[in-house]
């Protein structure tokens, strides 16, 4: 039986797409969905700031009557032009293991890049860096994030028959939180911050966390600057994140670090683990759905996710770090949280991996983002 791909016009169809992939992992106990109402939006022009630089087709393959397969074609002009590339993307690629499926796919978004003159293809990876990238090449076994793609380990394989090749390797690692913190990172805190006329921080006002956050942002922007695949974020991507962000991160685990004339130099943001939740609302909030979110997120829970971690780059060797954890550790330790999730980190971010290295860990993950000549 052939393969008949059609592409995502209408609105059911993009639902249908969307829920492709709670099918395919129904009865996976590691599989997380992304929050349907969070994708829906995401691939809604008028609601993602991100098309004013980007463009997407998305497509659904059948056999048989069945959907068996989903892929998103990218072209993200803002990454073309930073990074002198010819590159088109694809993302929120799933299927059957049945290479006919991912072949007329993985075909459907190489046509539409040769058409526009693309010579390359890359992926998963998405409009931003705040997006989902990466496919998942260890750590099959491991109960997802929130914010990250989980997919069968037959993929591997159908990569490789579609002659892509390893372009870079995100780490991810499960930290344990202590029972107390080592005094080391208090010492050397307080001296970094007299020595300078550091503030730090701490949020028990959103107000307050909103007028920051812009500038946080920011800090994010050029902290990031340098790192594969990153665009820069316009103003109407950071108020999106601004807005989706603040109204429910919860205040305990936020901070920002501001040098002796109120700048913000460093900013650090941990989200108490939603996947649990997700898991179990099938990824919909209705009709239990954002209850859970809720309680996830301002209830006990022995997992955070962290979201971001940023620092000037004139600043990244001057010990900020162990601000930022000697800030947010008393109140993670206290409130009983266990465990911290890195989410992806880059192979070559080598001061990223330093954080962490004063700390009982496991690198438990491992994603990758391939590229081939079109």
């Amino acid at each position: 039986m052939s393969i008949n791909i059609k592409e995502v016009i209408s609105k059911k169809d993009l639902k249908k797409w969307i829920e492709f992939p709670n099918s395919l992992y129904k009865d996976n106990e590691y599989y997380v969905p992304f929050l349907m109402s969070d994708e829906m939006e995401t691939f809604t022009p008028d609601k993602n700031p991100a098309y004013a630089f980007c463009e997407t087709k998305l497509f659904l393959a059948y056999k048989d009557k069945k959907t068996v397969g989903r892929i998103a074609g990218l072209i993200n002009h803002a990454y073309n032009k930073k990074w002198d590339k010819n590159a088109i993307r694809f993302t929120r690629f799933d299927f059957i293991d049945d290479y006919e499926v991912s072949q007329a796919l993985f075909d459907k978004v190489i046509d539409w890049g040769k058409e526009n003159g693309f010579t390359e293809i890359m992926g998963p990876i998405g409009f931003t860096d705040m997006d989902h990238e990466g496919m998942l090449i260890e750590g099959f076994e491991e109960f997802n994030l929130s914010i990250t793609f989980y997919n069968h380990p037959y993929y591997i394989d159908h990569m490789e028959r579609l002659g892509l090749k390893k372009d870079i390797d995100w780490f991810e690692y499960r930290i344990n939180v202590p029972e107390s913190l080592d005094p080391r990172f208090a010492k050397i805190s307080n001296r970094i911050c007299e020595k300078n006329n550091y503030s730090v921080v701490t949020y028990n006002n959103r107000k307050v966390l909103y007028n920051d956050a812009s500038e946080a942002f920011k800090i994010i922007d050029v902290a990031f600057s340098k790192l594969y695949g990153t665009v820069p974020l316009t103003p109407e991507v950071i108020k999106h994140a601004i807005d989706g962000y603040v109204p429910v991160v919860n205040l305990d685990y936020v901070c920002s670090i501001k040098d002796k004339d109120g700048n913000i130099i460093g900013f650090g943001v941990l989200v108490p683990s939603i996947a649990k939740a997700l898991k179990k609302s099938d990824g919909k909030m209705l009709p239990f759905g954002v209850f859970r979110l809720l309680r996830a997120l301002n209830g006990k829970n022995d997992t955070l996710e962290m979201f971001f971690v940023a620092v000037k780059p004139e600043y990244q060797s001057l010990g900020l770090p162990a601000i930022l954890i000697n800030t947010l550790a008393p109140k993670i330790i206290e409130n009983g949280v266990k465990y911290c999730e890195t989410g992806p980190m880059l192979e070559t971010n080598t001061a990223i991996h330093s954080m962490w290295r004063h700390f009982e860990k496991r690198q438990h993950r491992r994603r990758r983002c391939y590229i081939k000549d079109i």
